[in-house]
């Protein structure tokens, strides 16, 4: 299926298109904004707050200081009367209560804190969200069984009057974590939620200079608003100024971006940098979605919390809070807000909840709400483009490693490349806020990546190892291919010293032959040719190792010395013989006469080559050698030659005993016996020519030259012609006239090939 590169490629792109299937998932979804974004947190730690909203916490502490109990629903409300004067006093912009007034209390109380409200002309209260479910009559059940009523209860009317607005801001209880918050919550009616018209309020001083510069890039959708932020709250609520400012923006949803490039321009008014700030927020405010991401800044009490005890004296002389905070110019959020437990009804769980219960209220979160629309910092998704691409190069990149690497470095560089985008992906979320995908890409597409790697590679090593043995069954053993199978990953220096019989052949006058044919009709012969060698070295459990021209080197292979393989290596030499004859006789054309030779003993199987070229073949001196005697028949004019050592212990063959030689390039001599035929093959004739070549050779040995060659010469005479014979009737007349010396033992010295 390709190169390993391509195979690596689609490796790659099929984990990266699991990244993309999987993502979309609800479970996954959940995965990621909850472990994902979580750590992402974690990574980045705890930064400061910014300073514009500042927490008054309804706490344990303060119920000591004032004596008061620990529910805050029973405090008396004319205490939080004496609050919104002191915050009202400091200069706080606004006021926001997280605190549900939808009773009436003490008549006295109450109306304390209505006027005090009515003064400050600055405070915001919190509507709780009441959530019904409702079972439609049996006929007309579909799908759902039911409904959802949700239903906004607004503070009493002394207290809706009294303040500027009041605003609903629901949150997921335990067990879900708390990563979002409403804009618009869009089940109630669309109504804005506190954090929002926290800051409408708060901005109500650039309100006209927003309506001039939405004029300036759409006047149609301008004229539809009051122009004077004053006027507007006359003739309506401050939340129905802001759902009818929605419109205009889902109208036309360029429009956020165009107000942000207009107000970006040098000449754009007013220059004032503070008020560019407030109206950027209402233009992200507006412009976005009607979910947002919430950016934690810390554990509880990240954002600036005064006690609720200390707030009543904030300014006044004897007091005792922290006379160094200033809240001019603040928004104050009043609520519940301490080290709480999860057992209490206004705590969350967020990703900076700790294993022990301490959780965060709702309180803070609201002013951590407003505190990212402040700075126009939510956590945001880098965006469906980009985390396309980030999970398809994602994957493609660890598919293309683990698959072209080792284990090892597979996992070294999975390990790393997982910890270079953990540092990347909080480098992003530290400095931009940018949220993009971590569960999937380091929880489900680097391990499948290195473990998919791991199996394809396995299926596709074990696949090659397989094809492997099958060839290397075609030139060596079985047993030999099985131990070198073992070790295949270092082939190149897996040699291994094995016992062997080498059988070489060498055809007569191939040469000429080669010379006087076409090609194809000489390729059409040698296939013939060695179809019928090879046949019988198969037959024997022998291999054939390599072939060049007309050369033929065949194998047969043990762990040491066996009898059983030097007998089979000499068989399969007779049938070969045999079976040419045969297809020489029945050929009336080219005929090719082989010579063949045998030698055994330690051999090295392994690759010889260099660079990108390489041959696996047996190297040793027992291959030379076996060359050496096959060479030493066109000396003798025999066809088959076998050493001492092949023939020891092999029985039920005739041979003939040729003597010792001495051959090119060797130092010690080596003992040759002719291979004729199976024992029962043989004739009395051979037999006794055997007897007769014997005698004639212990003459030559005994240096009687006379005698020895007229053994030889009977040998002649009971055969015909006889190669040996002659050779050695030669030898004799030349020692009769230079003899030996007295160092020789009978070895026949040959300085050719």
């Amino acid at each position: 299926m390709g190169s390993p590169l391509l195979k690596a490629i689609v490796l790659g792109l099929l984990i990266g298109l699991l990244g993309l299937s999987i993502s979309p998932v609800p479970f996954v979804l959940d995965l990621e904004e909850n472990a994902g974004l979580g750590l992402l947190f974690l990574l980045r730690g705890a930064v400061p707050a910014p300073s514009d909203a500042v927490v008054v916490s309804i706490d344990k502490a303060s119920a000591e200081q004032l004596n008061l109990p620990d529910n805050p629903d029973k405090w008396p409300r004319s205490l939080h009367a004496r609050l919104t004067e002191n915050l009202a006093k400091q200069g706080a912009s606004v006021i926001a209560f997280d605190i549900h007034f939808i009773e009436p209390r003490s008549t006295t109380d109450d109306t304390l804190f209505a006027e005090a409200m009515r003064r400050a002309d600055r405070v915001v209260l919190t509507e709780p969200l009441k959530v019904k479910e409702i079972s439609l009559p049996e006929g007309e059940r579909t799908e759902a069984v039911g409904h959802s009523i949700i239903k906004v209860v607004r503070p009493i009317e002394l207290f809706s009057r009294a303040a500027v607005a009041s605003a609903p801001f629901p949150l997921p209880r335990i067990p879900f974590k708390v990563n979002q918050y409403w804009t618009f919550e869009t089940a109630a009616g669309d109504d804005p939620t506190v954090p929002l018209v926290v800051l409408q309020l708060y901005a109500m001083g650039v309100y006209g200079d927003f309506i001039n510069l939405l004029e300036q890039v759409s006047p149609s959708q301008a004229g539809r608003l009051p122009h004077d932020a004053v006027a507007a709250l006359q003739t309506e609520s401050l939340t129905d100024l802001m759902k009818k400012i929605r419109e205009v923006f889902e109208r036309d949803p360029q429009l956020a971006q165009r107000m942000t490039q207009a107000l970006e321009r040098p000449d754009a008014q007013p220059r004032e940098e503070k008020k560019r700030r407030l109206i950027t927020a209402l233009i992200n405010m507006y412009g976005g979605g009607s979910s947002r991401y919430l950016n934690y800044y810390g554990p509880p009490g990240t954002i600036t919390n005064i006690p609720y005890y200390q707030a009543l004296t904030l300014g006044q002389s004897g007091g005792n809070g922290d006379q160094r905070i200033n809240l001019a110019g603040k928004v104050v959020f009043v609520g519940l807000s301490e080290v709480l437990l999860a057992e209490r009804k206004d705590s969350f769980y967020t990703v900076f909840s700790q294993a022990n219960g301490t959780f965060i209220s709702g309180v803070e979160i609201a002013a951590t709400a407003f505190s990212n629309l402040m700075t126009n910092d939510p956590v945001h998704h880098g965006g469906l483009s980009a985390t396309i691409l980030l999970l398809l190069l994602w994957g493609l990149c660890l598919g293309v490693i683990c698959y072209l690497t080792p284990i090892g470095i597979s996992i070294s560089s999975v390990v790393g490349l997982s910890v270079l985008y953990l540092l990347g992906s909080e480098y992003l979320f530290k400095t931009d806020h940018q949220w993009y995908p971590m569960v999937v890409p380091l929880g489900v597409q680097a391990p499948i990546a290195f473990v998919g790697a791991v199996v394809w590679n396995y299926l596709e090593t074990n696949k090659e190892r397989k094809n492997i043995r099958k060839a290397f069954e075609h030139y060596l053993p079985k047993d030999v291919v099985a131990q070198l199978a073992k070790d295949l990953a270092h082939i190149k220096t897996g040699n291994r010293v094995v016992y062997g019989v080498c059988l070489f052949t060498d055809a007569q006058n191939y040469t000429t032959l080669s010379e006087t044919l076409a090609p194809q009709e000489l390729g059409r012969i040698m296939n013939r040719y060695y179809e019928t060698m090879f046949t019988p070295v198969k037959r024997y459990d022998g291999v054939v190792s390599g072939i060049i021209g007309d050369a033929m080197l065949a194998l047969w292979v043990a762990a040491s010395s066996e009898q059983g393989i030097r007998k089979n290596a000499c068989l399969a030499a007779l049938d070969i013989n045999r079976q040419l004859q045969s297809l020489n006789q029945a050929t009336d054309g080219v005929q090719l006469h082989t010579r063949i030779g045998l030698h055994c003993g330690q051999i090295l199987l392994g690759h010889i080559g260099a660079l990108d070229h390489y041959e696996y073949t047996p190297m040793g001196d027992i291959v030379n050698t076996a060359s050496r005697i096959e060479g030493l028949n066109k000396y003798l004019g025999t066809m088959v030659l076998v050493s001492d050592e092949v023939m020891q212990q092999v029985d039920g063959i005739l041979t003939r005993d040729l003597g010792r030689f001495r051959l090119k390039g060797k130092l010690q001599p080596i003992g040759v016996h002719e291979l004729l035929c199976r024992d029962e093959e043989a004739d009395q004739m051979q037999k006794d020519v055997c007897a007769l070549f014997t005698r004639a050779m212990e003459a030559f040995r005994r240096r009687s030259w006379d005698e020895a060659i007229e053994a030889f010469q009977r040998v002649i005479q009971a055969r015909g012609e006889d190669g040996p014979s002659h050779f050695y009737i030669e030898h004799c007349e030349e020692y009769k006239v230079s003899a030996p010396d007295d160092t020789w033992t009978g070895a026949v010295p040959l300085d050719k090939k």
